[in-house]
């Protein structure tokens, strides 16, 4: 698979999808296309309470939210069978990610293809997965939903729907994400081989060819670079003042030229999405559950299936 090359050729072709996938201005111009899978997704959410006992639940809610993660696939895939038409053609086309890896002379058209994939399986496992934990913390600890809800509605008046650009005002939406990243990754360890070289880390020599596993999960629940690390905070990572964590206690998305190519995609359909369900709904946990805990299943996955209750706030009338 195109995500698992090795050496040069990978190296080439990473460093051209990483100047413009992992810029967060180059993300923006998507917004639309996922506020639509969003608004479906919310019409979803109305559909499931009206059929549930209570009115208000929705179960198997990681079932769902992998149903929506999903839905990107299709539009991202029509879309580019369009920009393949028009570079099949010789019309001009630019501003756009697919435009650019369709029309990039140095990518063929099986690296292009392979740069799809990754996009498309890395985004849909990292956004379902930490929107259900998102929404189970927030249901389990309502002064943090408050204050995310204050967030959320300090930007968006009445029934407006959020802009990529207004998701840089909303700085607690953001950091409920990183804190949700930090206590579930969604990978929560990987490994990778020097291959080239002997190496010294920290006084200790390794030749080369020796595997480097990272636990990120363990890693990120260390008291000593995470106080309280057990606790769910979103306020650690606000840039008011505080002494904010090492970046480097928390890097779900990998760093440097191996970083996720989808992250900036899928941050987007979080905050975007988020933003969205809890300015509309308080959620509440089902007592019928339980207290989840997370399973390794090659992604860090709930140990069973997660309701919750999507309570309807009541409508406002700010200007």
């Amino acid at each position: 698979m195109f995500f698992n090359r090795e050496g040069e050729k990978w190296y080439k072709l990473r460093r051209v999808l990483n100047k413009r996938m992992l810029h967060p201005k180059d993300s923006v111009q998507y917004g639309d296309v996922v506020n639509a899978v969003v608004t479906d997704f919310i019409k979803r959410i109305y559909y499931l309470r009206e059929m549930s006992p209570t009115g208000d639940l929705v179960p198997n809610l990681t079932n769902e939210l992998y149903r929506f993660s999903l839905e990107a696939r299709k539009m991202i895939d029509m879309k580019m069978k369009a920009i393949q038409r028009r570079v099949d053609a010789n019309q001009e086309v630019a501003g756009e990610y697919l435009t650019y890896l369709l029309s990039n002379v140095k990518m063929s058209s099986k690296d292009v293809y392979g740069s799809i994939s990754e996009l498309l399986l890395a985004g849909v496992d990292s956004t379902s997965n930490t929107m259900m934990w998102a929404l189970y913390l927030l249901s389990r600890d309502p002064e943090a939903q408050e204050a995310l809800y204050q967030d959320v509605t300090r930007v968006l008046k009445g029934d407006t729907v959020p802009t990529a650009q207004e998701v840089n005002n909303m700085p607690y939406l953001k950091a409920v994400i990183k804190e949700t990243l930090r206590m579930y990754p969604v990978v929560p360890m990987n490994s990778r081989l020097i291959s080239e070289n002997d190496v010294v880390i920290g006084g200790h020599f390794f030749p080369k060819k020796t595997t480097f596993s990272m636990s990120h999960y363990a890693i990120s629940r260390d008291e000593k670079v995470f106080p309280e690390a057990w606790k769910f905070k979103p306020d650690r990572w606000l840039r008011d003042g505080r002494t904010r964590p090492n970046p480097f206690g928390s890097i779900p998305f990998g760093f440097g030229v191996r970083g996720c190519v989808g992250r900036r995609i899928a941050e987007l359909e979080m905050h975007l999405a988020l933003a969205r369900l809890i300015k509309l709904f308080e959620i509440r946990p089902d007592p019928t559950v339980g207290e989840v805990q997370s399973v390794y299943r090659s992604v860090l996955a709930p140990d069973r299936q997660v309701n919750l209750h999507f309570v309807e706030r009541p409508k406002t009338h700010e200007a």
